[in-house]
């Protein structure tokens, strides 16, 4: 029995000759984890979740779940999957269960799991609310709670925090560790916000130009690349900190009134110290972080 619940061999997918989106992508999805798919906009992400689910027609490379190859048992293996990919899907003139009533039909399981998915995800008082009057962060629960009423394996998740504020975030965040940790779900997540996947996930494979630049564990990627760490600068003027760097070609941005660059060695570090200092911006700080998640991203997909 495989120990993964996802894995794809030399995965690609081209909309033409000259527009490749993925390239030769080797998914390893290891059974119980939560794995986060990490990548900028437009790397690939949605496109290599849509292979997996058969909403693209896969062109080349395999693709299995549970150890069955996806061609030859796709209708067995979608009963033991549930998704949800970009916008999520419901009625928004039904009530929370009227819309999982609907789906139950679909799957045809039991009446008592509407109220147990609506529990799950905090939705089981809503009553007959409509689903158009719900905020963004109980439209997106109740779209996780449509993907999880048939009890799945493996839940697969497009950006499901995208859009919701700090609370929504947190929220959805709590939910996927709960269905991990107490339902024992393998949850495949993509997403940009990496301080979100930081908090959740226990392995992580990053995308980049549509090619797998890492996969492995959070903490592996972490530790992996010891030179790795966050700079962080405290200047008098964070703003045109920014625009100075961008002109000597260093990426950095802006988080709590601090400047945070890409790493840097020493050496390159006190030449930025005198960049700000000749260009009359007072420093007040600087400081390094190793291990800071987006520091080790931005480093990979710069390379």
């Amino acid at each position: 029995m495989t120990d993964c619940s996802v894995e794809t061999s030399e995965l690609s997918y081209s909309f033409s000759d000259q527009e490749i989106v993925i390239h030769g992508i080797g998914l390893r999805v290891p059974a119980g984890s939560i794995y986060g798919f990490l990548g900028p906009n437009g790397a690939g992400k949605t496109t290599t979740l849509r292979l997996l689910l058969g909403l693209l027609r896969k062109q080349r490379g395999t693709i299995s779940f549970f150890g069955l190859p996806f061609r030859e048992h796709r209708i067995d293996i979608l009963r033991r999957v549930g998704s949800l990919i970009e916008t999520p899907s419901l009625y928004s003139h039904l009530s929370a269960s009227e819309n999982l009533e609907l789906l139950r039909l679909i799957h045809q399981c039991p009446r008592s799991r509407i109220l147990e998915a609506l529990k799950l995800v905090g939705l089981q008082d809503t009553g007959p609310k409509k689903a158009g009057q719900f905020s963004l962060g109980m439209k997106q629960r109740l779209s996780i709670a449509v993907a999880i009423l048939h009890e799945p394996s493996l839940l697969i998740l497009d950006e499901p925090t995208n859009g919701l504020d700090p609370n929504g975030m947190i929220e959805v965040r709590e939910l996927l560790k709960r269905l991990n940790s107490e339902r024992g779900m393998t949850i495949l997540v993509s997403s940009h916000l990496l301080a979100e996947i930081d908090k959740l996930v226990s392995h992580v494979g990053v995308i980049n130009k549509g090619r797998l630049v890492f996969q492995g564990t959070l903490d592996g990627f972490k530790q992996g690349r010891e030179l790795s760490r966050a700079v962080i600068l405290d200047t008098g003027d964070p703003a045109r900190t920014i625009l100075i760097l961008a002109e000597h070609g260093v990426h950095s941005r802006l988080e709590e009134g601090k400047v945070i660059m890409t790493p840097l060695a020493n050496d390159q570090i006190a030449l930025v110290n005198r960049w700000l200092v000749t260009a009359g911006i007072d420093v007040y700080g600087i400081s390094a972080v190793r291990g800071d998640l987006e520091s080790v991203f931005m480093e990979l997909i710069n390379t």
